[in-house]
């Protein structure tokens, strides 16, 4: 009998101590997702300054994938296939302000589908296109006026800050190309990327430093390039994380100083399942056939380092690289914009805390593409399209009785 009772009573701690394992387990990831959710919101500078979002414009357009907005000449560029059966790719050019004038360009037969779009001072645009081309295109002639050919397709562009010349190129295998707009017969540079994934994010920046450089995102994460072709490899901005694939890369250029990477967790990557259940059980769940869970990361740039700040979750799309922007306003303040996937609209939320500022509009399908744009006179917009739509918003806000556009 003695030996019965020892037996159970060492059972019984042994449970004991099972329990309060989990239950320490718990507390643990609870802390955690605490901290990403709401921790950080003592970050957020206090203000009485509010940003609006007023609607500008709405037309729908059938087919259309991309859009850039030339704020200068309050001009649309919209990029889709036509909605005839077996019809070519098409420009559509649409008035920021008006709902009739809309007019459809017919491109190269060659160009096929439009990957991203990038608009240039001076009335111009550049596109890069799975059609293996980079193209140059002039708002005052309506046509493509310029192609450098690509080894593969492209899948981001961006236009030098700094420079009326140079013009870039992010393409299928990872490699980014620099192009002079006087000799395109050959790219200036062909820089190797850290993977052969898709660069489907470019945005021209100047460092601290003053000088030129390139930040890119692909399946790997946010990385930094020179842009003068003696860097050997782009330098990687957040740490080697094989669970979660970046998306999106958002910037307010031309700084280097603060960023948003959004990132989907990696298909077949399956954690502890113990630390799987704590983990989701505490993080808004995605409602089925609204996209993943996912997360977008506050990147900080300090003393020339980059480090991943306060985090929050969204829904992201399974398959899309998305675009997302950081809105600029007030004094020294930032939005960060992002198409949710169970939203079917535009959430912004306050830097650097993640509180959520509002949600600016409802699509009946989830948003393709998001573009911020400013006008030399300080016009504010924002532009964000789906299959049934395209909207345009002007940003205001209201800041100690003072109101700006």
């Amino acid at each position: 009998m003695l030996h019965h009772d020892k037996l159970f009573e060492e059972m019984t701690k042994r449970q004991i101590d099972m329990e309060q394992r989990i239950i320490d387990t718990v507390s643990s990831k609870r802390q955690k997702v605490a901290g990403h959710l709401d921790g950080a919101a003592h970050l957020e500078p206090s203000t009485s300054t509010t940003v609006n979002f007023s609607l500008q414009n709405e037309l729908f357009l059938d087919g259309a994938r991309v859009i850039s907005i030339d704020a200068s000449n309050q001009i649309i560029l919209a990029s889709g296939r036509a909605s005839a059966v077996g019809a070519e790719y098409v420009l559509t050019k649409i008035s920021m302000f008006s709902t009739h004038e809309a007019r459809k360009i017919h491109l190269p037969p060659d160009t096929k589908a439009v990957r991203d779009i990038c608009i240039l001072p001076g009335g111009s645009a550049i596109f890069t296109s799975l059609g293996r081309r980079l193209s140059l295109f002039s708002m005052t002639t309506d046509s493509v006026v310029l192609q450098c050919d690509l080894l593969v397709p492209g899948w981001s562009c961006s236009a030098d800050v700094s420079s009326s010349r140079h013009i870039y190129a992010g393409l299928l295998n990872g490699m980014v190309l620099v192009f002079d707009i006087r000799r395109t017969e050959r790219p200036l540079y062909s820089m190797m990327g850290l993977s052969a994934q898709p660069i489907h994010t470019l945005h021209s920046v100047i460092d601290n430093n003053g000088c030129g450089k390139i930040l890119s995102a692909s399946a790997v994460g946010p990385c930094m390039w020179d842009t003068d072709g003696n860097q050997s490899r782009p330098h990687l901005l957040t740490g080697v994380d094989n669970q979660r694939v970046c998306i999106s890369l958002a910037c307010a250029p031309p700084s280097t100083d603060l960023l948003v990477a959004s990132f989907r967790p990696k298909v077949g990557v399956s954690d502890d399942a113990n630390t799987s259940q704590v983990y989701l059980s505490q993080t808004p769940s995605c409602p089925v056939g609204s996209g993943k869970l996912g997360h977008h990361s506050f990147i900080r740039r300090s003393n020339g380092s980059f480090s991943e700040g306060t985090t929050c979750f969204g829904n992201v799309s399974e398959v899309r690289m998305s675009k997302s922007a950081i809105i600029p306003y007030g004094d020294n303040q930032h939005l960060f914009a992002y198409g949710d996937e169970s939203l079917r609209g535009v959430r912004t939320w306050q830097l650097p805390s993640f509180a959520i500022h509002a949600d600016v509009c409802s699509h009946r399908q989830p948003i393709l593409d998001l573009r911020y744009a400013e006008s030399p006179g300080g016009g504010r917009y924002l532009g964000c399209l789906s299959e049934e739509k395209l909207q345009v918003f002007r940003i205001s806000y209201h800041a100690g009785g003072h109101m700006s556009i």
